[in-house]
């Protein structure tokens, strides 16, 4: 079907060459994503929600809005032409818009929501799987880490005697960042569980249960899934749970600098937009210092 809508652009629009390579490139990459989740999808069995999934899925792997809106506007186009010449019934792309290209502010779940995900009773079962997912979603909010970051995680990445991990980030640049008793007990339940289970991890830290590394996609939809059970807000993905975290430290007491480095920001200017998120303090402080609060 994307050699026929290509063929169209060359011949009856008379596309030039770099625009129809630009829609042939935005198309298989659509296809690209769509088969990672269900291999069984076809452009016919797409629907609106794996669209949205798709530029969730650009946004947080840090493309620009613009570039988003761009993929988008070839996939309108493509549906468009494909519902046109009678081969689809529905245009899966019709009221998906694009994201606004002017910053907005970053989303993130309460501390009570996370305390009740993470220790609430009957919130997790005793499955390998869930046990590695609730490590997963600690290592998101007790580090910040991006999921491209923790899709890189090895067992020799982790260092229990130093309480640190590493990882390599934007620009392959590496940093260490530290953790605490819980998720250190967290991974190591994990790890025995895994253990017991997997014999042929390749030293991934996160795997499935038939050895298979986990994907990117499936860490992400699984992030969306259990975070449903506490949150209502529209984004739920592992880089709200990043935004959580400078949140939560922020609210906390810990200073910007410490927050940025720790987040692996080149600016600062970069993590200030999580000094909105910090009402909560500032309504403390107002408490405290005002005479007639």
């Amino acid at each position: 079907m994307i050699e026929r809508f290509l063929d169209y652009l060359r011949y009856e629009k008379g596309a030039a060459q770099k625009t129809v390579e630009e829609y042939g490139s935005d198309l298989q990459m659509f296809r690209l994503f769509y088969k990672s989740m269900d291999k069984d999808l076809e452009w016919t069995s797409v629907d609106s929600d794996m669209i949205r999934n798709w530029m969730e899925s650009m946004m947080d792997e840090g493309n620009r809005a613009s570039s988003v809106k761009r993929r988008l506007s070839s996939l309108h186009t493509f549906y468009r032409y494909a519902l046109s010449r009678g081969l689809l019934d529905k245009d899966p792309s019709h009221g998906v818009k694009a994201p606004k290209q002017e910053k907005v502010l970053p989303m993130f779940l309460k501390e009570k929501e996370m305390d009740r995900l993470l220790d609430q009773e009957g919130m997790w079962d005793d499955t390998f799987e869930d046990v590695r997912d609730k490590a997963i979603v600690t290592v998101f909010y007790e580090t910040g880490i991006r999921l491209s970051e923790l899709y890189g995680l090895r067992d020799a990445d982790i260092d229990f005697s130093a309480m640190q991990l590493k990882v390599t980030g934007k620009g392959n640049k590496d940093r260490v960042i530290p953790f605490g008793d819980e998720l250190a007990n967290t991974l190591k339940e994990y790890m025995v569980r895994r253990d017991a289970q997997c014999n042929q991890t390749q030293g991934w830290l996160f795997v499935r249960a038939d050895n298979k590394r986990m994907t990117r996609e499936q860490i992400r939809l699984m992030v969306r899934k259990v975070l449903s059970r506490v949150s209502t807000i529209r984004k739920r993905s592992p880089h709200v749970l990043r935004h959580t975290f400078a949140t939560a430290m922020l609210n906390n007491g810990a200073d910007i600098e410490s927050v940025r480095k720790l987040l692996g920001h080149e600016r600062l200017s970069t993590t200030e937009i999580y000094t909105h998120a910090t009402f909560e303090q500032l309504k403390r402080v107002y408490k405290q210092a005002h005479p007639r609060a």
